[in-house]
């Protein structure tokens, strides 16, 4: 038996509260429904805590809610009740987390809260873009369509994310790579030719005794280097949950050569894609701009989207002030303004984002194309310095016995 706190309603509206002992959340419902009380929600409880709260540790990936959601639009299609749905995906989900939260939403929708806010108190699990355009499907009638349209917007998004990640892996590979080798030399090869060396005893040529330095210093001080390495990345990421930290680091981001590029380009089509999906599916262009914002992942697009939407709720268009903050192309606002113009946003925003979602591949292209040949001249370069160093005592010692 375990103890449940519980908040219903009587047919009087009268809210009530109270604890009661039971097998199961079910057995709950059940006793106070034979009560006339609606139950509206429900934790279980165990040495003070509530369970639901320590659900932490669990992690659902965009394959899993693409799966769950084009699943949850064929059954609704199909006519099925909305509990019914839930329960059959909950039992079939493979994704334990996720399946616990499905469990706990059909439990919540069960006892008369919408399938909306039910979501609404599983943010780990459904983003604030999902919990919205899951009420405009359920306000218009339309969950079917809307649940179709945000898988689609799901993959698609995950398709960008990972082609932003396949443009870092390989630079990030090669010089990973190019250090644990100029590392393995430094500390362990080098010391070697240092000792034949000096007990061959005389002067050494200047790109020998500078590589025989760089060894003793990284020799010396290989510890620290390796701790100030670790904390300089646990500072930026925790910089990078601040909010100044973040928005220095993301203006960075945007400044840098080629790699700026990429992320404005990413950060368009993701910020057009979003607004595009909301709209069309009949969330209101203020509280779409408030999500996209969110959801932008750039600090520094993040308070443009804000700033024009406090001029949009001031009567003004969409793209005038998106074009003010310097922050998006001429070419975007200018096809917002024509989408504005002639009524067809959504469809505008889709163009848009189609756009740039191509402008991405091909800068990710550009991107590898362009520092694949520059790494790789880059290592030879390192490498070929160090051994022609480590062979000039040994050519000049050849040439003295000859």
């Amino acid at each position: 038996m375990a103890t449940f706190a519980w908040t219903g309603k009587t047919r009087q509206g009268a809210i009530q509260k109270g604890e009661m002992a039971a097998k199961s959340r079910e057995e709950v419902i059940g006793l106070l429904r034979k009560q006339n009380i609606l139950v509206t929600s429900i934790q279980q409880k165990a040495g003070g805590f509530n369970l639901n709260i320590s659900m932490g540790g669990g992690s659902v990936t965009d394959k899993d809610i693409v799966v769950f959601t084009r699943q949850f639009a064929t059954m609704i299609d199909a006519g099925l009740p909305l509990v019914q749905c839930l329960e059959i995906l909950s039992a079939q989900t493979e994704n334990k987390f996720l399946a616990k939260s499905v469990g706990e939403v059909r439990q919540e929708v069960e006892s008369g809260s919408t399938y909306a806010d039910a979501l609404r108190k599983h943010p780990k699990a459904f983003d604030e873009l999902y919990v919205n355009m899951v009420a405009a499907g359920e306000a218009g009638g339309i969950l079917d369509t809307i649940l179709n349209r945000l898988a689609k917007h799901i993959e698609k998004a995950a398709k960008l994310k990972k082609q932003i990640k396949s443009a870092m892996v390989y630079p990030l590979t090669i010089l990973g790579v190019a250090v644990i080798i100029v590392a393995i030399l430094m500390i362990w090869v080098i010391p070697v030719f240092g000792k034949m060396f000096s007990d061959f005893g005389g002067e050494l040529p200047a790109p020998t005794q500078i590589v025989i330095n760089a060894s003793d210093f990284s020799k010396k001080y290989a510890p620290y280097m390796a701790v100030t390495a670790v904390l300089g990345w646990i500072g930026l990421k925790r910089a990078y949950k601040t909010p100044a930290g973040q928005k220095v680091l993301d203006r960075t981001a945007l400044l840098l050569p080629v790699l700026g590029d990429l992320v404005r380009k990413a950060a368009v089509a993701k910020f057009t894609r979003t607004l595009g999906t909301l709209i069309s599916s009949g969330v209101p262009i203020l509280d779409g701009l408030t999500i996209t914002a969110k959801t932008a992942g750039n600090k520094i697009i993040e308070e443009a989207i804000m700033v024009a939407r406090q001029s949009i709720s001031e009567g003004k268009t969409v793209s005038e002030p998106l074009g003010k903050t310097k922050v998006f192309p001429p070419m975007v606002v200018q096809m917002i303004a024509v989408g504005e113009t002639t009524g067809a946003l959504d469809a505008m925003l889709g163009k848009i984002a189609d756009f740039y979602e191509e402008e991405v591949d091909a800068a990710v292209g550009a991107l590898t194309a362009l520092l694949e040949p520059m790494l790789m001249v880059f290592l030879g370069a390192v490498i070929g310095f160090i051994v022609v160093a480590m062979y000039l005592p040994i050519f000049k010692m050849a040439g003295t016995v000859g």
